[in-house]
């Protein structure tokens, strides 16, 4: 009794780690929604697209920081000549020197000095141009992520046409191999038949000539699938994956809700990124002509100077007495900046970039309605192509019939086998239609997914 009972609870256990390694592997099935987040995680296009991201971001902080004080420090300890002039001069724009007396002084002729200075300077109003880089910078920032959600829209779309294309050449192949196993089944049939007396032997050549004519197809359409698999493994960069579970539902897809979005979104990533383009190109021309405006500034500053040159004219060279002599310095004030210069500069430049705004609005507006045409003119296509597709199965199943028919009076020798064969080319025409109308209708549909931005369905159901 013990025996049968752990022989019982043994095959309980088998049977359901049976079923969970089933599950799992039923589970690891890829279908086109469960292959994008791996391409989401993995491809580097995205990566480039989320680094201009911080690129962005960072540009927008260091504009910012252009609201705070502008500090600077310098420290000099030198050794020279000092012999001079009286009077003043402007050594460099923004900087001038003043000598002192030219009394006569006594010892080494070069002394050492140190000094140290450090200044701040905070602009108090600079007309808006400040606010507006500031929104320029942020606008910038949200151009470069609309650029990114319109960089995976495209790429959802290219994953999808990839994904179609292979689950078409893989349906192709699979047809291949099913004329390949009638022409093989009809070639068999007819060499018995000429062996026994009762065909010609030409309708044994004939029978193996379109044998060998499939074949060359079968080996068409397989280097077809593998050209596929290849395309799609950039995108995806992994080297296994099952796709099996997306045949059946390629070639007998749902119907879809035409209506459930017929009109084109403001929020689509490509308008948007066209907005925010416009956007920031007239923000940018907003602040170049603010440029050419004056700013007005706090400054101060302070200032420590030691020298080897004594109050009594006496000169020393010693590097310690460099820091003798000592005197410090403070100056405050409030400066204005202007360059007049950029006046007509940054205005013309300013109303460039403002046209250039005007150019990004209007392509907007037409992408916008180009858009709106072409989702409408989709789903109108949609609609009779899987009505195309409904008739298309029906008469693949009419033609099936209909050959099994024939194949049986071709046995019974009711008919000749160029009647047979103009049968069986029927059926692969009309098994050949219905994958076309396959191909048309999911291409259709990943068409209409871009212009809706929404790959739900696609994703869900291929």
């Amino acid at each position: 009794m013990i025996k049968h009972i752990m022989a019982t609870a043994l095959l309980w256990l088998a049977l359901v780690e049976t079923c969970s390694i089933y599950a799992q592997q039923q589970t690891e099935k890829h279908t086109l929604g469960n292959l994008w987040p791996k391409v989401e995680d993995n491809y580097p296009g995205i990566r480039s697209k989320m680094a201009a991201i911080d690129a962005s971001k960072l540009n927008e902080k260091a504009v910012k920081s252009a609201r705070l004080p502008q500090i600077k420090a310098q420290l000099q300890n030198t050794y020279g000549s000092y012999e001079g002039s009286s009077g003043a001069f402007f050594s460099q724009p923004g900087m001038f020197n003043v000598n002192g007396s030219t009394f006569a002084l006594e010892g080494s002729s070069a002394a050492t000095n140190s000094f140290g200075s450090a200044t701040i300077e905070l602009e108090l109003f600079s007309f808006g141009k400040l606010h507006k880089q500031n929104e320029a910078a942020e606008m910038l920032y949200n151009k470069a992520i609309s650029e990114k959600d319109a960089y995976l829209l495209n790429l959802k779309k290219i994953l999808s046409t990839r994904y179609i294309a292979l689950l078409y050449n893989e349906t192709k192949l699979n047809w291949t191999e099913k004329n390949v196993e009638r022409l093989d089944l009809i070639r068999k049939i007819t060499s018995g038949l000429s062996a026994s007396g009762l065909r010609p032997a030409a309708d044994s050549l004939l029978a193996s000539s379109s044998y060998m004519q499939v074949l060359g197809d079968f080996d068409k359409w397989e280097g077809f699938k593998n050209a596929s698999i290849i395309k799609l493994l950039e995108l995806y960069g992994e080297e296994i994956f099952d796709y099996t579970s997306s045949i059946d539902r390629f070639n007998n897809p749902p119907i879809y809700n035409l209506y459930q979005r017929d009109t084109v979104s403001l929020l689509h990533p490509i308008l948007e990124s066209l907005d925010n383009q416009s956007e920031y190109y007239s923000l940018s021309g907003k602040v170049l002509k603010r440029e050419s405006l004056p700013s007005i500034n706090l400054m101060g500053g302070y200032a420590y100077r030691g020298t080897g040159i004594n109050p009594d004219g006496t000169v020393s060279n010693a590097w310690k007495d460099g820091f003798g002599n000592t005197t410090n310095n403070y100056l405050v004030g409030i400066g204005i900046t202007w360059n007049i210069t950029n006046l007509r500069t940054n205005n013309l430049k300013g109303e460039a970039l403002i046209k250039e705004a005007e150019s990004a609005k209007l392509l907007h507006t037409q992408y916008k309605q180009a858009m709106q045409a072409d989702l409408s003119a989709s789903q109108a296509k949609i609609l009779h192509q899987y009505e195309q597709l409904q008739k298309a199965n029906q008469a693949v199943n009419q033609a099936q019939n209909a050959y099994e028919m024939y194949l049986a009076r071709y046995k019974s020798g009711l008919i000749t086998l160029s009647e047979l064969l103009q049968i069986q080319l029927l059926l692969e025409q009309a098994e050949s239609s219905h994958i076309e109308a396959s191909l048309d209708y999911w291409t259709l549909l990943a068409y209409e997914a871009e212009l809706t931005a929404d790959f739900d369905f696609l994703f869900n159901n291929l």
